[in-house]
């Protein structure tokens, strides 16, 4: 019997440089038994090692929110349109509740029902742009179902819709592939080897990790790892702080290598000061041991569980004192580095992947007796 083809995508480049794409590689990679899966996306490098089953490079040239969006959404719905006759998908997924591709698949879909998937950057934009909101409820008003990665993001979902589709809102809880053994090596002494890493923009407010170090006690060392616009200004304000030999800037890496990197640090800071839809990238650090200080957002408390330290959003004084914190107790940096790893196996890919695959087949279902 051949399996359903489920049609879904990003209208970003094929690179696993944002928490995005990695999710949904690892997602459909492991919806393969059950579902065919064609991903589509602007042309990548081409040398990413994805497990996509089949891929599509969309043509239209992105255009971000402004006079020229209306028109983008146009030229990449045509493309989806002609997509989805050649094709003919048994379901669609449209990755973030904004994005011109999930707007253009909520415009092509017609009769075949489509599960739509909240991201966080989707959300944060409409609490914030009026053109971002009404895509969003367009999105979400052609959608089956909504698929949010925990309560704090249903409740931004819901009051953006006005509670029109609280019935839509399924509960998909996110994951990673999970380490069998974290491989830490926690120093022992008093200046930290700290880490922050991911796509450097506003949102993720690595200005408050910088500034954070100069106002510690001891002098740690921190890692930047990640690309991205702010880069620039993150480095000028390194400067102005005199920080230059205790702060070092290092390009995005694929997740294997930053993967390898986590044992050469005593903790991880984790900045993103606005709704986070899951932190990829501070759980992959928890998953290797790594203890996590990070902004308390809602839903990250629960995300992150014991082997992590909360403070204030966009407090640099907090945040160096809770570096102080783990600096001054090596005893604790250990018992939350064994509670990081724990917590982390909580949020294992292969339960998205089951929750995801059960809602596709229930939609389906539904889709069918119709």
């Amino acid at each position: 019997m051949t399996r359903p083809l489920i049609m879904t995508g990003i209208d970003l480049p094929l690179e696993p440089s944002c928490g995005s794409t990695i999710w949904c590689n690892d997602v459909y990679q492991r919806l393969a038994p059950d579902f065919r899966t064609t991903f589509l996306a602007l042309p990548g490098s081409g040398g990413w090692q994805h497990s996509f089953e089949e891929t599509t490079d969309l043509a239209a040239a992105k255009r971000p929110y402004g006079p020229e969006f209306a028109q983008y959404a146009e030229k990449l719905t045509e493309e989806v349109e002609r997509l989805v006759r050649e094709r003919r998908p048994d379901l669609i997924h449209a990755e973030h509740l904004g994005f011109g591709l999930a707007l253009a698949f909520a415009r092509a879909a017609g009769s075949i029902p489509l599960i739509s998937v909240a991201h966080g950057t989707d959300v944060i934009a409409a609490a914030e742009n009026h053109q971002a909101r009404d895509a969003l409820i367009e999105i979400v008003n052609a959608s089956t179902a909504v698929a949010v990665p925990n309560a704090a993001m249903a409740d931004q979902v819901n009051a953006l819709t006005e509670g029109k589709f609280t019935d839509r809102l399924i509960t998909v809880p996110w994951g990673i592939p999970i380490p069998d053994h974290p491989p830490v090596r926690p120093s022992s002494g008093r200046r930290l080897r700290l880490l922050h890493a991911g796509q450097l923009d506003p949102n993720k407010s690595t200005a408050t990790a910088i500034e954070a170090m100069a106002l510690t006690r001891d002098e740690h060392h921190l890692t930047v790892i990640g690309s991205g616009g702010e880069l620039p200004g993150l480095m000028a304000r390194t400067g102005e702080l005199g920080l230059t030999l205790r702060i070092r800037f290092e390009a995005f890496m694929p997740r294997e290598e930053l993967w390898q990197r986590f044992a050469d640090f005593d903790a991880f800071l984790f900045t993103t000061k606005q709704l986070e839809a899951f932190g990829l990238v501070a759980v992959e650090a928890q998953a290797h041991g790594l203890p996590v200080v990070y902004c308390d957002l809602p839903g990250l408390r629960h995300t992150l569980g014991a082997g992590a330290l909360a403070y204030p959003p966009g407090d640099a004084a907090a945040l160096a004192a809770c570096v102080d914190q783990l600096a001054d107790d090596p005893e604790l940096r250990r018992t939350l580095g064994a509670a990081a790893a724990t917590s982390a196996r909580r949020h294992d890919i292969n339960t998205t992947t089951a929750h995801l695959r059960e809602l596709s087949k229930t939609v389906m279902g539904a889709a069918a007796r119709v």
